[in-house]
């Protein structure tokens, strides 16, 4: 059967309300850079990390990495790094130091991906292809909860994850100083206006 993410892991990526999670190690093919999300930058980069997605996905499909393995790719995540924390207000965007990532499979290994690197850039001509890196990272404790709106309205629910913080006594993690904090797009806002898309708004947890 078709593994789904949202289906089989909704702790992780669906929570009904403001909770508590560990997130455990995982696989991602990712790619870095700063500056304003609604570049034509960052749109490329994103192109980039999806197509070396569905070439990672129709490999296990077809059975050319071990037993064939039909999966929905997972969605694309951010990590935003600011000086400002989102739950004061809207930070500036300019400013923004990003990670955007996609969560790879547990049985992909670093070689498939480097063995797709050269074959997408062929076909895409996607300079972004060949700069991304595919690594592990386990974040541990966050807490977390779902935004219903638009990328702009975001602070609302972060103050509210804030309220959350002081009343259960927990810590947000800061990295020199600068606040961090992990989007991940549950929506694709091509199909979905801005007043119904759901974004998985998360902090690390000292």
């Amino acid at each position: 059967m078709k593994y789904e993410w949202r289906k089989a892991e909704k702790h992780v990526y669906l929570p009904k309300k403001i909770d508590v999670q560990t997130i455990p190690n995982y696989k991602f093919i990712c790619l870095s850079g700063n500056g304003n999300p609604n570049s034509d930058l960052f749109a490329q980069q994103i192109s980039a990390l999806y197509a070396l997605s569905y070439a990672l996905r129709m490999k296990l499909k077809k059975g050319e990495l071990g037993e064939p393995f039909e999966y929905t790719v997972y969605p694309l995540e951010g990590v935003w790094t600011s000086e400002k924390d989102p739950g004061d207000g809207p930070v500036n965007k300019d400013e923004l130091i990003y990670q955007i990532m996609i969560r790879q499979p547990d049985r992909l290994t670093k070689e498939d991906f480097l063995a797709v690197v050269e074959p997408t850039f062929q076909k895409k001509q996607n300079p972004h292809i060949k700069e991304a890196t595919f690594i592990e990272y386990e974040e541990g404790p966050v807490v977390q909860t779902i935004h219903l709106g638009s990328y702009d309205e975001e602070p609302a629910t972060f103050a509210k994850i804030h309220e959350f913080m002081e009343e259960n006594s927990l810590t947000h993690a800061t990295t020199m100083g600068n606040y961090i904090h992990r989007e991940i797009y549950l929506s694709d806002p091509r199909k979905v206006i801005p007043a119904k898309q759901k974004t998985l708004l998360r902090y690390k947890l000292k």
